[in-house]
């Protein structure tokens, strides 16, 4: 089964794989199909879900909504976000403007049939909202009891600094950020992770499998495979592009004997190497088949050895992005809308 681990500096656990529905619910794979993959993953221990009112244009929501339904609720860890553009796109349908929170926060709760998420979460940083009125608004989404913790995700150590500070003075608790994060992307070590250990904010962490190129599917001078990610716009192929140089692909290749030598599959070392961090409270994963989640969950509870981790270094050497610049690059500077 599943373990756990605390969310930052809280009482609150969450399953230290959870699963997400970026590119699948509502887009890339059918309702059934999606419903069968949660139920799977309920099966298999996990009980914390992640999702954004942006994803499908807020059909990921209703799907996963779905999903769930019947399920006791407070044996269930439930995440949404809010920045991004949803409905029409107009000029108050996008960014972390109290008007757009507060209309977003009721429409998810609506569409994920809950009176209440237990992590709300700032999607992106907003350059064109106060702090103060986005924090103004969280906490009081939070007294309203419509959502029991605050979150963010891709924030600079600057901007988690200012938010927790803000969220301090309002007495609510922001506790966790959700960046990237996978053996091949490591830029949050440098500043990120240090500054949430001093603050108690955990890391979610997303696409630890560097969009499926550390599962090793992806081979130097070899096209991409027929309905990867790496084909689908939809589904993070810009993304992934950054990872398909075939020097790249090559020392990937090179993680395969490190994995078998630890009785691991490769997406479960990729996993587990993420997990291997105690900033990271969960490793957000994806999948469109219920049967994708069998051999991920084995990565929980794995413990790496310290000559496996070396070995890995050694094995991606120049491969690794680390430049923790790369982490003030995330968040737009304008509204997308």
């Amino acid at each position: 089964m599943v373990g756990y681990r605390y969310l930052g500096n809280s009482g609150f656990k969450i399953s230290e794989i959870t699963l997400g529905n970026w590119v699948t619910h509502g887009s890339q794979v059918g309702d059934d199909a999606a419903i069968k993959t949660v139920h799977a993953a309920l099966d298999a221990g996990i009980t914390t879900f992640d999702t954004a009112d942006t994803y499908a244009n807020t059909a990921a929501e209703t799907v996963l909504g779905k999903a769930l339904e019947g399920q006791r609720r407070e044996s269930l860890e439930i995440f949404t976000k809010v920045y991004f553009p949803t409905g029409p796109m107009g000029p108050n349908d996008t960014g972390l403007s109290r008007k757009h929170i507060m209309d977003s926060i009721n429409g998810s709760l609506k569409r994920l049939g809950t009176d209440y998420v237990d992590l709300y979460q700032a999607h992106r940083f907003d350059y064109e909202t106060p702090l103060e009125e986005t924090f103004q608004a969280f906490a009081d989404v939070v007294r309203q009891g419509k959502a029991l913790y605050i979150g963010v995700s891709e924030w600079t150590a600057e901007q988690l600094r200012e938010g927790h500070a803000l969220a301090k003075q309002l007495g609510i608790q922001l506790i966790s950020n959700q960046p990237q994060y996978s053996m091949l992307w490591r830029v949050i070590e440098g500043k990120v992770v240090p500054t949430s250990e001093e603050l108690g904010i955990s890391q979610i962490v997303w696409s630890p499998m560097a969009q499926g190129v550390l599962s090793g599917k992806y081979l130097p001078g070899q096209p991409v495979p027929e309905g990867s990610r790496a084909t689908d716009e939809k589904s993070g192929a810009t993304f992934i592009k950054r990872f398909l140089r075939d020097e790249t692909l090559e020392a990937v290749r090179r993680l395969k004997p490190i994995a078998d030598e630890a009785g691991l599959g490769m997406p479960q070392l990729a996993i587990a190497w993420v997990l291997q961090n105690p900033n990271i409270a969960a490793a957000l994963v994806g999948a469109s088949r219920p049967e994708q989640l069998a051999d991920t969950v084995k990565a929980s509870g794995v413990t790496l050895d310290a000559d496996t981790l070396a070995a890995i270094d050694e094995a991606l050497g120049d491969e690794v992005f680390s430049d923790p610049e790369n982490t003030y690059e995330v968040s737009p500077k304008q509204r997308l809308v």
